[in-house]
């Protein structure tokens, strides 16, 4: 049986002994519960052991947990988004991971107009430059982030990316290096309705080298609830 509870705080440590290492403070990183594919008794079990955030990869099964948990909880969509299911999750997240082209942007801002809000994003980066993955090329994501910037009903937040799947994590810190470096570049501009206080950066294999090269969001799911 897995103890989830055990797991969200062996995760938990590992986070702060890497912000010791680097000479962070811990209160700058937060750990997002990745409970993509897992039954809702599997998260009310975290949420009883005080995880209060949770991060999905599908529209559907977002909404879907978001109709069932309570109502306390802060959902982050954290998967490619479809432009045709963005009116589904409006309202619903607080913050999506994942804004990778022009085209979402206006839907999103269409649809949080249409919804009165405002809707925090993060621009994804493919650092590493892998094809089976989505998200904007370093060199072409500060002139992204200038044109989006001056939609009305997003707000940019900073920066995602999804490292290579590595043995030896060590072998990513060049990426989590390159966004760090990237978000840093692009708060030198001062946009408006931008800030790049989010890294969201780091997953259940690597998640102790993107803490300690700048990560503010964690992505974990294996390390905590098992393989899928």
């Amino acid at each position: 049986m897995i103890m989830i509870s055990e797991n969200i705080e062996t995760v938990k440590n590992k986070i702060l002994l890497a912000c010791e290492k680097s000479g962070r403070n811990p209160n700058e990183v937060t750990l997002i519960p990745v409970s993509k594919t897992k039954p809702v008794s599997i998260l009310l079990e975290a949420y009883k052991s005080g995880v209060r955030l949770f991060g999905e990869n599908r529209v559907q099964e977002l909404c879907d947990k978001y109709s069932q948990l309570p109502a306390d909880i802060d959902w982050h969509l954290i998967g490619h988004l479809q432009r045709n299911k963005v009116k589904y999750i409006i309202g619903k997240t607080k913050l999506i991971h994942s804004l990778d082209s022009g085209d979402l942007a206006i839907t999103i801002d269409r649809e949080s107009k249409k919804a009165n809000l405002i809707t925090d994003v993060l621009v994804e980066v493919n650092v590493a430059g892998e094809e089976s993955k989505f998200g904007l090329s370093p060199d072409e994501t500060l002139d992204f982030v200038k044109k989006t910037s001056k939609l009305s009903h997003l707000r940019i937040k900073g920066l995602m990316t999804i490292a290579p799947f590595v043995a030896d994590p060590e072998e990513n810190r060049p990426v989590f290096r390159r966004l760090r470096k990237l978000s840093v570049d692009i708060a030198r501009e001062n946009l408006d309705n931008v800030s790049m206080y989010i890294l969201s950066m780091g997953m259940s294999n690597d998640f102790e080298v993107a803490v300690e090269e700048g990560a503010t969001f964690v992505r974990v799911g294996t390390a905590i609830f098992g393989a899928r």
